[in-house]
């Protein structure tokens, strides 16, 4: 189940409370440590999830809303088989929170809502089974589930529960974490794991605990997979701050026993589609369980054609089980490894930032033998290229690259690899002319021959090239660079705008290749001269963890201006920005301002709960940061020297430790110019 965020703090206090029986029982709490290199991992060995799960969810599309039923429940299943995600990999069709009545029956038994499922659960277990599926279901490893509504949880019932769930024909149980009224979390959820034995039905177990407990350093034996981090939600910074917390996890996943960062969001709403390829392909190479959280009677093709991507999902379901490490994550700009069983790399590149980045990285760094080239094949393009052992794109501001490269002796039967990119920011000033130079990069063993480019911009803008727009042949490593004048008309209003760069070349065997890069331009205006509030200007863009950012209120998590008065130890500010970590805005400065101040701290709405860090960066360069602060400092005073900045951006991280409570705010914010 999601619990809603205003729960967070029912959650630590549940923390809190075991943290406290510990201590009194004159144990220690263990401390968050850095996971090692080859951590031990004994396993369940029973067969069941040698690979990622892969299935459907149903909370994140509709809570405990009536529509999540019987007849919603068979209508997924329909689909799995008619859109092909079953023959893609799909196979547990899960229900959430809300399925049963309030009460137990009089012999202590659940009983399913007779309203949601008239003819019981069997009969969906059935039904999902003729399909050739699986069934799930949920409960919690606490008196009651995490609903409001208080439906009955499994803590001091769960061989009876197991032994319902079993007969029913149930083959996976999540297994949430609240109201466990403080018993030990590795008690309670190995106990559930007894109890599954003892049915003696295979039943995938996914313990749902938050990652309170760092589950990943005793839990390989207890269930098949953990939850790493608090809830997703449909946002693009929730999915990054998850995304942090669960990549350096890597050591303690594999076949039987998987890192769980949440459910998939993909299809929901609330990220454009380039977001949800990262946030599918991000996923894939953390080999992080699939489970889908939209509801697909209502999806897009577009949704459908993320979630059966084969080739991205070969890659979460490699059997050799490895989940991917960081190569490197400079300002930024992501590199994500995959060891894959047939010896190639999986690679992401990822770029987290707002703007179009060039990302870069080597087949020797992500641990590929040397070669004289390699065959890198790009599975978002389903393309096969050679490289000459460079792996590099320019990435779309939250997208995402995802390449395949091995040392393949059959390289030269693919066209030379090729990068686009482009110099220069595509910020433009209404009425006046943007220099930008694009650069066309040969990475392949082979040449490039007969290279063209150009730049396309929207209706009515005037694009121009004024250098060389054509090429004969592109050596390894050399590139075609061409400038171009990009004016939008006058009066354009700001915001932002589609570019496209394309390329075409042939490879030296004649093949024809076609490629486009799309980029944003954003049309902007240039501020005010002397000090302004941050909270009354206008930014380039703006991600946050929870909710919209707020102009002069805390953040209130859901619609734009549900936020509260800023404060900061018990000090009100009436100006300033309210945020949610994971969070970055970003300004146009023009080259024309001097300082940024704030005074920063967690908002004393979360109480005792929330970590955060500050950053203030000018043109990709860090300036200023804070460290990380609690709910328990005052307000800090944060100022930093932007100086000839074309752009400047104010991140909040999650302070290392999830994003749960935390409200950040930019209090009384102000830029110099």
């Amino acid at each position: 189940m999601r619990h809603l965020h205003t729960r967070t703090t029912r959650r630590r206090v549940a923390g809190g409370i075991a943290a406290a029986l510990l201590a009194a029982a004159g144990l220690t709490v263990p401390a968050v440590a850095a996971p090692a290199t080859e951590p031990a991992a004994p396993t369940l060995a029973d067969g069941l999830a040698l690979t990622p799960p892969m299935g459907f969810n149903n909370w994140n599309s509709t809570n405990c809303r009536a529509e999540f039923n019987e007849s919603m429940v068979k209508g997924i299943a329909d689909l799995f088989v008619e859109k092909g995600l079953k023959d893609a990999g799909y196979q547990y069709v899960n229900l959430d929170d809300c399925w049963a009545l309030p009460s137990r029956d009089s012999d202590g038994r659940l009983v399913p809502d007779p309203v949601r499922f008239p003819n019981g659960i069997k009969a969906v277990a059935d039904y999902v089974h003729s399909k050739g599926l699986k069934l799930g279901i949920y409960t919690s490893a606490g008196t009651k589930t995490c609903n409001s509504a208080g439906f009955p949880g499994a803590l001091g019932h769960e061989y009876s529960d197991a032994r319902q769930f079993a007969d029913w024909g149930v083959d996976y149980l999540k297994y949430d974490n609240c109201n466990n009224q403080g018993v030990d979390a590795k008690l309670r959820y190995t106990t559930m794991r007894d109890a599954l034995r003892a049915t003696g039905r295979p039943i995938v177990y996914s313990i749902c605990e938050w990652g309170e407990n760092n589950p990943w350093e005793w839990a390989s034996d207890v269930g098949h997979l953990w939850r790493t981090t608090g809830d997703i939600s449909d946002s693009w910074g929730s999915m990054l701050g998850i995304l942090k917390k669960n990549l350096p996890l890597a050591p303690y996943a594999g076949p039987g026993h998987w890192n769980d960062p949440d459910m998939l969001e993909v299809g929901n709403g609330g990220m454009t589609d380039t977001e949800y390829r990262s946030h599918f392909s991000m996923w894939s190479v953390m080999a992080a369980p699939l489970l889908i959280g939209s509801d697909l009677r209502k999806a897009s093709q577009a949704t459908f054609d993320i979630l059966d991507n084969n080739e991205v999902i070969a890659v979460d379901q490699d059997p050799l089980g490895k989940q991917g490490t960081v190569v490197s994550s400079e300002g930024g700009r992501w590199v994500v490894a995959k060891e894959m069983k047939d010896g190639s790399r999986a690679v992401a590149l990822f770029n987290e930032t707002g703007t179009a980045q060039h990302i870069s990285t080597t087949a020797t760094a992500v641990g590929l033998p040397g070669a004289r080239a390699y065959t890198l094949r790009d599975l978002w393009q389903h393309r096969s290229y050679n490289t000459a052992g460079t792996i590099a794109a320019t990435v779309p501001a939250h997208g995402t690259v995802l390449v395949r490269v091995s040392a393949d002796r059959k390289w030269a039967a693919h066209p030379p690899a090729v990068e686009l990119g482009l110099e220069g920011s595509p910020l433009v000033e209404a009425g006046k002319a943007a220099m930008l130079t694009s650069a066309v990069t040969d990475l392949g063993r082979t040449p490039a021959e007969h290279v063209s480019v150009g730049l396309t911009g929207p209706n009515g803008w005037t694009v121009k090239a004024t250098s060389h727009t054509t090429a004969k042949a592109l050596p390894t490593g050399r590139s075609l660079r061409t400038s171009w004048s990009v004016t939008a008309p006058e009066g354009t209003p700001t915001g932002s705008y589609d570019l496209t760069l394309k390329a075409s070349y042939r490879s030296p065997t004649g093949m024809r290749v076609d490629s486009a890069l799309p980029l944003t331009a954003s049309v902007v205006v240039p501020p005010p001269s002397g000090t302004s509030g941050l909270g009354d200007l206008p930014w380039l863009s703006a991600t946050n963890g929870y909710g919209p950012v707020e102009r002069n209120t805390s953040n209130g998590e859901s619609a734009a201006g549900d936020g509260h008065p800023i404060t900061l130890g018990g000090v009100v500010y009436a100006k300033g920005l309210g945020v949610h970590a994971e969070s970055a805005v970003e300004y146009y400065t023009a080259k024309a301002c001097e300082k940024v101040t704030a005074d920063v701290g967690v908002d004393d709405e979360k109480g005792a709960n929330g970590t955060v860090a500050f950053e203030i960066w000018a043109d990709g360069t860090k300036v200023a940061s804070t460290g990380v602060l609690t709910n328990a400092m005052p307000a800090q005073p944060l100022t930093a020297d932007v100086t000839g900045a074309q752009v400047v951006r104010l991140v909040v991280t999650d302070g290392g430790d999830g994003i749960d409570s935390d409200h950040a705010d930019w209090a009384d914010a102000q830029l110099s110019c």
